[in-house]
Order: structure tokens, then C-alpha cells, then sequence
């Protein structure tokens, strides 16, 4: 079973010059705050801290409302992700079919905690809510991938996937 895009992510490192191209290219668009955000995150992995006030500059906001949209949204990060990142999910339904118990597993297999990275950069572990596979919970994604009825045999191939 193949869990990943047949690409690995590759992000670029913080320049406050690439940052700021991108938020010029996407600035004129409607409801940019949410779309520049989610651009710097695919360029850099994250939305690193000195371009919360360079967005709020460019689309005349104030950093507070930009900070605001930035930590409202689970899927921006503070700082760069893994190499793979895996979501599990913590829906409703999924805690229904055992999924805190398999999350707890993964979070042990992996030694991390929530939103944590493995010391040798390969895995990011997050928490997402409800990647609308209920009815094959519980259930997970890994690099943009859905993983449905998530259990030990899924983790181990997770481990595969990820080197470790």
C-alpha cells in the first residue's frame, strides 16, 4: 500500500524577500489573509513569525487581526514540519472506534507528543478534526494521503513509509 505523493516535500528556508513576493503575488485576491498564509506555509513549511507583520502591512490589517486568522486555523504551523507529516484525526467518530487508543499508539511508536517532530526530523505528528472518512474510522492522513480504518498493522506501515 503506497501512503505517499510520489514527491517528497521540500520546503525553502525563511527569506524575508521570498516572503515578501509572495505575499505581493497573492495580496490582490479576495479574502488573501487566509490564502497568503496558506502560500508561505507551502513554501516554508510554516508561517515563520516575521511575516505576520509584513501580511498585516501589505493588506492594511493589524498584526492582532492577522495573529488572529494565523492561530484560529489548527492546519498553520509555528515552526517547520517533518519531513511527513501525519494528521490523525479526533473527531467524534473516530474517538468512537478507537481512536485516542490508536493515537496513543502512534504517539509511543513515534516517541512524540502532539504536534511534535521526531529528533531526527522525519515525522510530524498532528491533530486534525475530521477528515470526513467517518465511516471507515478511525482515521488519518499522511503527506496529503487518506488512511482509512487506521490501526497496528497502518502504523507499522506509516513506520515504513517514514523511514523508521
Amino acid at each position: 500500500m503506497r501512503m505517499t505523493p510520489p514527491f517528497e516535500p521540500c520546503f525553502e528556508p525563511w527569506d524575508q524577500q521570498r516572503g515578501a513576493e509572495i505575499i505581493a503575488e497573492h495580496s490582490p485576491q479576495e479574502g488573501a489573509t487566509l490564502v497568503i498564509l496558506h502560500a508561505l506555509q507551502e513554501a516554508f513549511g510554516y508561517v515563520p513569525e516575521p511575516a505576520i507583520p509584513m501580511v498585516a502591512e501589505a493588506l492594511n490589517l493589524s498584526r492582532a487581526e492577522v495573529y488572529g486568522v494565523f492561530t484560529f486555523y489548527h492546519d498553520f504551523r509555528k515552526r517547520p514540519a517533518g519531513r511527513h507529516v501525519l494528521k490523525l484525526c479526533r473527531a467524534e467518530a473516530c474517538q468512537s472506534m478507537k481512536g485516542p487508543e490508536i493515537a496513543e499508539q502512534v504517539l509511543k511508536r513515534f516517541n512524540v507528543d502532539w504536534g511534535g517532530t521526531t529528533p531526527d526530523g522525519r515525522l510530524t505528528v498532528e491533530a486534525t478534526y475530521c477528515l470526513g472518512l467517518c465511516a471507515c474510522a478511525p482515521s488519518a492522513m499522511l503527506d496529503g494521503e487518506p488512511i482509512a480504518r487506521l490501526d497496528a498493522d497502518a502504523i507499522d506501515e506509516i513506520a515504513r513509509e517514514v523511514g523508521r
